[in-house]
């Protein structure tokens, strides 16, 4: 006997995402178990200030789940430009040579969340929160979870969302590894005197790369607002810290510096936030009724925009994989989805990873070799294809 069909753990981005999507193209119950408080009336903690760029792709599926990013205040990118600092190799690409409206959509996650959470009162879902999971069990026919408050819950399937960060994976057999870059990334929205055009940077330094965003702030007014950017500064853990702790002035003397002058005068930041950066990944995405989905299946550096696409991904294909079958939970369809999902993983994260060691040092050797590589992207229509179908997310997946 089971409860609910579905189990979720996490009530963020990839958990809502999962859920919306079962609701909407099957017939499976869905119960949601989230640790932070929230309630039907507030939104989840994790849709904070922070700001994303959601892939042409990752725009598609959720206008699919009727999660609209352009009615949510998002700023289209229509032109990317890579360059390498000291160096003379750039690459410009532009949507409408490849036919597309734009390459993706820069957005505030707590707008994203806005439109994304489901309400406690949605037919066949449930939401426990807060609530944690203390331990699990497992059967031939189910999994079952014991909460804080003693309850149990048994499901046919249990979606691990919560990225990565509980005990549940452990007890559930997963394993994880974790190789740290020895970096920390900068978020900042900022504002500068030339306006954005929609055009997104990333600009390669020998401490990581710096990308700005075209976003509007909401510090901005409407005299300014489409001079924004949202800014992630990759730097070495000791000058991160420096520059968390720098003042306003410093701090844009030192950003102006590392990206250049393509806009004009940084004149305004916003609040600046930190994180330390790794990769992360999940050995196998299953084990017997169980699945992980998102960060909790891998976390990536914020190079190219890769990461949380790419969580999307898994959380779209996990939702393709459990349509039309009888038992969600079952080695089969777990196996399936796990082998749809196996290119394209390997590949983004190989892609991520390569670009990190690749442009994140000032080697003689590698500048001249990247400076090389950009020139020549540049130039070739099929290199710049190939770069536009990943990061666009339409790269091929199976």
């Amino acid at each position: 006997m089971v409860d609910t069909d579905i189990l979720i753990i996490g009530g963020g981005t990839v958990g809502s995402v999962v859920a919306r999507g079962l609701l909407k193209h099957t017939s499976l119950s869905v119960t949601m178990i989230e640790a932070k408080s929230y309630s039907h009336t507030q939104l989840h903690p994790g849709f904070d200030e922070r700001v994303i760029a959601l892939a042409k792709r990752t725009v598609d599926e959720l206008a699919a789940l009727d999660v609209h990013a352009s009615r949510v205040g998002s700023v289209p990118i229509h032109h990317i430009q890579v360059s390498d600092k000291g160096a003379a190799g750039l690459c410009r690409l532009n949507a409408r040579d490849y036919h597309i409206d734009s390459f993706g959509e820069v957005v505030s996650l707590r707008r994203l969340g806005e439109a994304l959470q489901l309400r406690d009162n949605t037919p066949r879902f449930t939401l426990r929160c807060p609530a944690t999971v203390t331990a699990t069990s497992r059967t031939q026919q189910g999994v079952t979870v014991t909460l804080d408050d003693h309850s149990s819950i048994t499901a046919k399937l249990l979606v691990l969302a919560d990225g990565g960060r509980s005990l549940v994976h452990e007890q559930l057999g997963f394993e994880r590894t974790v190789d740290d870059y020895q970096q920390t990334a900068i978020v900042v929205n900022v504002l500068t005197t030339e306006p954005h055009q929609h055009r997104a940077y990333e600009r390669f330094t020998a401490q990581g790369p710096v990308a700005f965003l075209p976003f509007n702030p909401e510090f901005a007014d409407s005299a300014t607002n489409a001079h924004g950017f949202s800014v992630v500064w990759t730097l070495a853990p000791a000058m991160a810290d420096a520059m968390m702790a720098a003042s306003d002035s410093k701090f844009i003397y030192a950003l102006q510096q590392a990206f250049g002058w393509r806009q004009g005068a940084i004149t305004q930041i916003g609040k600046r936030f930190s994180y330390p950066l790794s990769l992360q990944q999940t050995k196998g995405v299953y084990t017997h009724r169980a699945v992980v989905c998102g960060n909790a299946a891998q976390m990536l550096h914020p190079i190219a925009g890769q990461g949380f696409n790419l969580g999307l991904r898994d959380a779209v294909s996990l939702v393709e994989s459990l349509k039309d079958v009888d038992d969600p939970g079952a080695f089969s369809v777990l196996s399936t989805y796990q082998q749809a999902r196996r290119r394209d993983k390997q590949t983004t994260i190989t892609l991520t990873d390569g670009l990190v060691h690749l442009f994140s040092n000032d080697s003689p050797g590698l500048v001249a070799l990247r400076n090389v590589g950009l020139m020549a992207m540049d130039n070739c229509p099929y290199l710049k294809q190939h770069f536009v179908r990943q990061a666009t997310g339409f790269a091929q997946s199976s």
